[in-house]
């Protein structure tokens, strides 16, 4: 059978993508988890799967991690500034193990994108091509959880705030994304494959607070701000400052389309029409 490694695995994508793998059908021995911390996967364990401890900054601890591995769904690191030396350390160690199939975790458009968030894709997407490693890039667009993440903030104000203008966001929920990267490493032929993945029905932020309004029973308004004040707000909300500047350059960027795909890849890939808004918003509320 074929030995799959899922990265990031006690993580919020890391963990759907377990779930989905098995699923599938695939053999809880089967299935390798990546974390850094083995005592956060305890109930991975209890489900019969393997539990490997590794750091993208520790290159040994990656070569322990992959022996024996077949195929990786990479999902991408989340400390941003530090993730292109990361990444090339598990791209390396990814070479070194021979394995058949890398499932690289990207952004929309990445070799093109306007967003800040883009560079340090762009750079691991160059990196495994330059390896050699086969590798079918997965490029998500937005999850619909970093909007019903904020809904007690929503609600309690009474607002959703942003700077993305009348701009359309292809988000999807991180369970469909999950199912997608099950799907790519547990079917043959996506090797060289590049999917834009988006939800089948983009929305503006505006209408994401009337959906809001529409689940909760509270009137919820979008609020449209400049980058600048809204770079503010999230600060003055209680954001680290880079991680601010990220989302509001990514909201102007959003206007300008960087988040919208019209593919259909996604859909494609789960088999299935993807979550609507409304849905994932219900499920939150």
């Amino acid at each position: 059978m074929t030995t799959i490694l899922v990265t990031g695995a006690t993580g919020q994508l890391g963990r759907l993508t377990i779930d989905a793998l098995l699923e599938r059908g695939v053999a809880p021995a089967n299935v390798v988890a990546l974390v850094r911390d083995r005592a956060k996967a305890t109930d991975l364990e209890t489900r019969g799967i393997t539990v490997r401890v590794g750091d993208f900054e520790d290159p040994a601890s990656l070569d322990a991690a992959l022996a024996g591995v077949d195929r990786v769904v990479f999902i991408s690191g989340s400390e941003v500034g530090r993730r292109a030396t990361q990444h090339q350390n598990v791209v390396d160690a990814a070479k070194r193990a021979s394995v058949e199939l890398v499932a690289y975790t990207s952004i929309v458009r990445a070799d093109s994108s306007p967003l800040g968030l883009a560079v340090e894709h762009r750079a691991t997407e160059e990196a495994l091509a330059a390896a050699g490693v086969p590798t079918v890039l997965l490029r998500n667009s937005w999850y619909i959880e970093n909007y019903t993440g904020q809904l007690a903030t929503q609600l309690e104000h009474g607002a959703v705030l942003g700077a993305a203008g009348e701009g359309r966001v292809s988000a999807a929920t991180r369970a469909d994304f999950a199912e997608a990267a099950a799907a790519v490493v547990t079917e043959d032929g996506h090797a060289g494959r590049t999917y834009e993945l988006g939800g089948d029905t983009a929305f503006t932020l505006g209408e994401y607070a009337a959906e809001v309004s529409a689940q909760s029973g509270t009137e919820v308004a979008y609020r449209d701000l400049s980058v600048d004040d809204y770079r503010t707000a999230l600060v003055g909300a209680g954001l680290p400052e880079g991680y601010a500047e990220a989302l509001a350059s990514s909201d102007d960027g959003l206007k300008q389309g960087a988040l919208l795909v019209e593919t259909g890849d996604l859909s494609r890939l789960i088999g299935r029409p993807t979550t609507p808004l409304a849905d994932a918003v219900r499920a939150a509320v």
